[in-house]
């Protein structure tokens, strides 16, 4: 999947969970790829929203994210892009992936309805820890190609 850069994120920053993982996403996004935007608060709209017909209530439902270029994404395919954007390709690689994605696209908007009370049981932590740890090992293995010590 590609996108235009940046890719403007519309996200609940309300949500612990969803706070962790786009706060980490963007922490490793080196190239400058994400932008964040809290559309968390009651009655939020902008201008690229209103044109696309999208309305606030959408956008707390499911992820949303826009690019350069003025295409939306929703759901799945928003982090399929975030994480490949961050320089996860790996995990980016598992959103994509042909088998994988029937079920995640099953699975997100229950995550995505049950979020507040996810965050309650503390998997916030554990998720953000993943993707720190995910982008951790990136890195380390980009570094090392750069050095010229890759094992790709």
């Amino acid at each position: 999947m590609n996108a235009a850069w940046p890719l403007v994120i519309y996200y609940d920053a309300s949500c612990p969970l969803c706070r962790e993982e786009m706060h980490a996403l963007k922490a490793h996004d080196h190239a400058g790829r994400l932008q964040l935007l809290d559309a968390s608060a009651p009655g939020f709209s902008d201008d690229w929203m209103a044109a696309a017909g999208i309305r606030h209530e959408a956008l707390m439902r499911l992820i949303h994210a826009r690019d350069a270029g003025g295409r939306w994404f929703i759901g799945v395919e928003v982090f399929e892009l975030a994480y490949g954007a961050a320089g996860l390709h790996k995990v980016a690689a598992l959103w994509a992936h042909p088998r994988l994605r029937p079920v995640w696209e099953a699975l997100y908007p229950w995550v995505a309805r049950f979020r507040q009370p996810l965050s309650w049981l503390r998997l916030n932590r554990a998720y953000g820890w993943l993707v720190r740890r995910a982008a951790a090992r990136a890195q380390r293995k980009a570094q090392a190609c750069a050095e010229g010590r890759c094992d790709l």
